[in-house]
């Protein structure tokens, strides 16, 4: 389980601000957990380019984790504050905290690879990124990128889904948010409308436009294609 480290008092972090719109919430006015995680990547990415970074290569995440204490609500402005939490050779880690004028509440912790423009492999970081991050890292060093969710049991019941070609990115495969709508569609199903959640995900193989499966147990979904290949798992733990 990844540690969410405070928002630290020396170093950059980076801050933003957004408004829950109504094409980031559901039926009841909660924001949608692919909302979270799309405003996630953009601050992300925002963070990168305001420090001079975003040409220095191309990041792709491996695990998120989203823990809720409050979901923002409809119209609800937020303020969003990240920063550099741990680095390894050729991935660090970034926790967010999002704070809303009306209560929401919610802290992620991300681990981010950092891949060659050239080539698309995991590349060193160099003294650019120390330079702008270090401070905020403070040392600590990143979670592994090995996968922990395991993969599925063959007997697991499983549920068909579909991806669509409006959730493809700049990446050329479907985008790191969209696959939490799985989750959503598995909420509306149970007709649970949670107050919080505590909910991780791993990327493993890009999937594509087009048809999937979904396996899932009490706790896990697993996203894959027909023939077995785990795209992605999302642990939901109680909260």
């Amino acid at each position: 389980m990844s540690e969410m480290v405070p928002v630290p008092e020396r170093g950059r972090v980076f801050t933003d601000e957004r408004r829950a719109r109504l094409g980031d919430v559901t039926a009841t006015g909660r924001t949608r957990t692919d909302a979270l995680a799309r405003w996630l990547q953009d601050v992300a990415y925002d963070d990168v380019a305001e420090a001079g970074l975003a040409d220095a290569g191309v990041w792709v995440v491996r695990r998120l984790r989203i823990v809720v204490a409050r979901f923002p609500r409809f119209d609800e402005r937020v303020t969003l504050r990240t920063f550099c939490s741990g680095v390894g050779p050729r991935w660090a880690q970034r926790r967010t905290s999002i704070e809303g004028a009306g209560g929401a509440r919610v802290e992620a912790d991300a681990l981010w690879i950092f891949l060659d423009p050239a080539t698309q492999q995991p590349a060193r970081l160099d003294e650019r990124f120390d330079a702008v991050y270090g401070e905020a890292a403070a040392g600590r060093r990143a979670d592994r990128a090995r996968v922990r969710h395991g993969n599925p049991h063959p007997d697991l019941p499983r549920f068909d889904w579909r991806f669509r070609a409006a959730d493809v990115d700049l990446a050329d495969h479907v985008n790191n948010a969209a696959y939490w709508t799985v989750l959503e569609e598995r909420l509306a199903a149970l007709g649970a409308d949670p107050p919080s959640l505590d909910a991780e995900i791993e990327y493993r193989d890009a999937a594509q436009p087009g048809p999937v499966r979904v396996a899932h147990d009490e706790d896990t979904l697993w996203i894959t294609s027909g023939d077995g290949v785990v795209h992605a798992s999302i642990l939901v733990r109680e909260r």
